[in-house]
């Protein structure tokens, strides 16, 4: 017996001892095949998923490693038959094909004749497929590359897609390199995707994503529809992309709410693609527009179910998702790895820290006491009702104040989930607010202000969590927030991580109703970053209203 941090339990589970000296080794051996479900304070719990390890498996790794990786820091002996479960469940990915016939085009081939066998004969592949060509090989139509590839994964016989791509409409893209330089993770990641085809990769928030999308643009060299989350973001690539590559204003086109631009590189909001009108998508024709050579998904985390319907009909255009986290909080994670392409580079937080490419962070949870008569009124509340009252609870007002004075010289976003919580936080600390009903050249001009220090405090809605570059924000309060989403809580500690120019530690403060949904839900929240290695220190808000906790 060992005396490892990992105790591997046969079903499935795996119990990370957080204090374990080998612990932060061992978290990142793990974290290309396992899940965090859990993240107490001392012992961590992950769990070993079919997708975890088929992603694992095409992202290079194979059962070996990973059934070492067990052996290596397990404190007990591992279960044989889970190693066994192990190496069998990897085995699934990729014992069938999507290939390119030489006179047949797109088929899909077994290399398991029986595996084939077997899904042949379920309702769902049938009508997917064409003629049986031999034994090993039968035909597919190629509008149903991924309609085939989303059914199989279902079924449990994830196909390893080698059809390969069309080049798309050429187009002359390169990167500009005075001054800069790809960083090596970058680059990594951009090899990774470009040797992949297609497929996610998975950078902290302010670890440059934007300059990997460029990258692969310049390794595809061809036309590219970009897909982020709104406005503002589309304007950040655009002037990301001139700051980098040779692209020029008049190659780069807008295609929102407010503009319709088709150029050779087009940068679309999911939310204007994905509007419908009686009962139709007309925008999604924007996918069809040109002879689109790469495709990229921004906060690919975030995609919308009719994008995944048209990325169905895309399997022959290569694609990029760039996101920070592929948790969804709607568990259509198998739908990324089977349409936009398993993980190609998944680099920790912890890992881009220590290279100094983004801030250490200080994560603290404040807990607040509701009074009785709050405490009542929550516990009478009808159950839709409770967490809206525990979340927006008047007691997080004043612990709000006592931060924003601590930090006064610092550049503080303070954000939430309830625009009526956020109204009176506004006008309590005389700050500018943000919210979804706010112009675009609004928030443009409060962002613009608030990177230029004219501002210290801003206070945003749920609008600010993606894609909003703020460099010199160095501290978050976060006052309430979309339920347990651990997506969002990854992303509103991202907003503060860009490394700044004195080297100080970012600082992130979660408000948090003690005994209440609030506490349950915040727990939640913080599980992805407990998976990343932040850890978060629980002090009371009497401490921060009286000034003895830092």
């Amino acid at each position: 017996m060992s005396e490892g941090p990992l105790i591997v339990q046969s079903d499935k589970t795996l119990l990370l001892e957080v204090d374990h000296p080998d612990a932060p080794a061992c978290r990142q051996a793990i974290a290309p095949f396992a899940e965090l479900e859990r993240a107490p304070e001392h012992v961590h719990t992950y769990r070993l998923t079919p997708l975890g390890l088929w992603n694992a498996r095409a992202a290079g790794h194979d059962a070996e490693q990973v059934v070492d990786i067990l052996l290596r820091y397990s404190r007990y002996p591992v279960p044989h038959a889970l190693l066994v479960d192990v190496a069998d469940t990897m085995a699934r990915f990729g014992r069938l094909q999507l290939v390119n016939h030489p006179s047949h085009g797109l088929v899909l081939h077994a290399l398991d004749v029986p595996v084939l066998e077997e899904v042949l004969r379920s309702a769902k592949v049938a009508p997917l497929v064409g003629q049986r060509l031999d034994g090993e090989t039968v035909q597919v139509h190629p509008s149903e590359r991924g309609h085939l590839k989303q059914v199989l994964l279902k079924l449990g016989w994830p196909a390893e897609d080698l059809a390969g791509y069309v080049d798309g409409e050429a187009h002359p893209i390169a990167l500009r390199e005075e001054g800069w330089a790809l960083r090596s993770y970058q680059r990594e990641a951009a090899d990774g995707f470009w040797h992949g085809g297609s497929g996610v990769v998975v950078l902290p928030c302010g670890a440059g994503k934007t300059i990997v999308g460029a990258a692969a643009m310049a390794r595809a060299a061809a036309t590219t529809l970009i897909l982020v989350t709104n406005t503002v973001a589309a304007r950040q690539w655009r002037d990301e992309l001139l700051r980098r590559t040779t692209l020029s204003e008049n190659e780069i086109g807008e295609y929102s709410g407010s503009r319709k631009e088709i150029r050779p590189v087009t940068i679309a909001t999911y939310q204007v693609v994905t509007t419908r009108r009686k009962g139709v998508y007309p925008h999604l024709e924007l996918f069809d527009a040109r002879d689109w050579g790469l495709i990229v998904y921004d906060e690919v985390h975030l995609l919308p179910a009719p994008i995944f319907r048209m990325t169905a009909d895309l399997q022959a255009r290569r694609r990029l998702g760039l996101t920070a986290t592929l948790v969804r909080e709607d568990g259509r994670e198998g739908d990324v790895f089977s349409l936009i392409g398993p993980k190609r580079y998944d680099a920790p937080w912890k890992d881009i820290e220590a290279q100094g490419w983004i801030a250490p962070a200080d994560c603290v949870e404040v807990r607040v006491t509701l009074p009785e008569r709050d405490r009542l009124v929550y516990a009478t509340a009808e159950p839709e009702d409770r967490y809206r009252l525990c979340a927006s609870a008047p007691e997080k007002m004043r612990v709000v104040e006592a931060l924003v004075t601590r930090h006064r010289r610092d550049q503080v976003l303070v954000i939430g989930q309830y625009l009526d919580q956020l109204d009176e936080l506004a006008a309590r600390l005389d700050a500018p607010l943000i919210t979804g009903a706010t112009t675009v050249r609004e928030r443009q001009r409060l962002f613009d202000a608030f990177r230029d220090g004219q501002m210290q405090v801003l206070v945003v809605s749920k609008v600010a969590n993606f894609s909003i570059d703020l460099p010199e924000a160095s501290v978050a309060i976060q006052v309430s927030g979309a339920f347990g989403s651990r997506q969002e809580e990854a992303q509103r500690l991202g907003r503060i991580l860009r490394p700044k120019t004195d080297g100080r530690t970012a600082r992130f403060y979660a408000l948090v109703a003690r005994d209440t949904l609030d506490q349950d839900y915040a727990a939640h929240r913080q599980r992805f970053l407990a998976e990343q290695g932040y850890a978060y220190r629980i002090v009371d808000a009497d401490e921060v209203l009286d000034g003895s906790s830092s």
